[in-house]
């Protein structure tokens, strides 16, 4: 006789279970084995970097549909069209960021023996990287006018992976040229850039899944998906984590609000008129050029 549904029922709860804790150090895995292959083979990192882009998205979006936090913030078909429209204008903003930067990167990287090797780069990177990405992210939730480019990433009322690509390009040039210059400036080699970065492109996808996820005490020490929820609430209260990467800046400079268990009421503007609906793309992009239909909701301070 075949297995009734009760077991297998059980059968399914207890892979989705192992996957919700499983689910982050697999990316971790894949993060590590495309570098090390990358530069064991000498790949183009160019080539490398947007395949990645596209795995990533293609594995969380799996995972979502298995191991959903919020069932109801599942895209239709009409917003995905609409994420694509958004996701190749953040392709052309990240693009136009780092055209400017990646001579000076090539240019000040160490020479052939850098007095730091390599290992110890990588995560110097990675901190100096984050911390650039935390202050323009901060300051854009505080400032009017960087609020009105930044505030159209906010106006979805859900959470996933696809409308992490919804972004204005201008917004996404500041925020990527800064972190590419800040690099730049410290003279960081392109391999450690690349590692970086490749981390980077992973963490701010993950954090954006509408996935199921538990990561226990590591929260403090890397952003997911319990926090960046939060920081889309539309109480602002609770609305911190800036750090998209590692929540290490949000313990140190007060915007961690996360503990086991918190959920946001509600994720999206609080003021929802004061922006265009997410579908209107080109008023979107003109939105920080006009004069206001209402005065907009103070952008989210950081938690006191």
């Amino acid at each position: 006789m075949g297995r009734g549904p009760a077991p297998v029922a059980r059968t399914a709860g207890r892979l989705r279970s192992a996957l919700r804790h499983t689910a982050y150090p697999l990316l971790l895995a894949a993060v590590v084995l495309v570098v090390a292959a990358t530069w064991h083979f000498h790949w183009d990192e160019g080539r490398v970097s947007p395949f990645f882009l596209v795995g990533t998205i293609g594995y969380l979006a799996l995972l979502e549909r298995v191991i959903p936090y919020e069932p109801a913030w599942h895209p239709g078909p009409g917003e995905w069209g609409w994420y694509g429209v958004y996701f190749l204008l953040t392709m052309a903003g990240g693009g136009l960021a780092q055209f400017g930067v990646t001579g000076a990167v090539r240019l000040l990287s160490p020479p052939s023996h850098p007095a730091v090797p390599l290992w110890a780069e990588v995560p110097s990177a990675l901190l100096l990287g984050s911390l650039a990405s935390y202050a323009v992210h901060r300051l854009s939730h505080r400032h009017r006018w960087l609020w009105r480019l930044h505030g159209v990433h906010h106006v979805p009322d859900k959470v996933n992976v696809g409308n992490n690509g919804v972004n204005h390009i201008v917004d996404i040039v500041l925020a990527q040229g800064t972190v590419q210059v800040a690099l730049a400036l410290a003279g960081f080699s392109a391999a450690a850039v690349f590692a970086a970065g490749l981390f980077v492109v992973a963490q701010g996808y993950f954090v954006h899944a509408n996935i199921d996820v538990r990561l226990g005490r590591l929260n403090h020490v890397v952003a997911s998906p319990e926090q960046h929820r939060l920081h889309h609430s539309t109480d602002l209260a609770e609305a911190g984590h800036y750090g998209s990467d590692l929540s290490v800046w949000d313990h140190l400079f007060g915007s961690y609000t996360w503990h086991p268990g918190r959920r946001p009421a509600a994720v999206g503007l609080q003021d929802p008129a004061s922006f265009p609906g997410t579908g209107a793309v080109v008023e979107s992009l003109l939105q920080p050029w006009r004069r206001p239909r209402r005065q907009a909701a103070a952008p989210a301070a950081p938690p006191r």
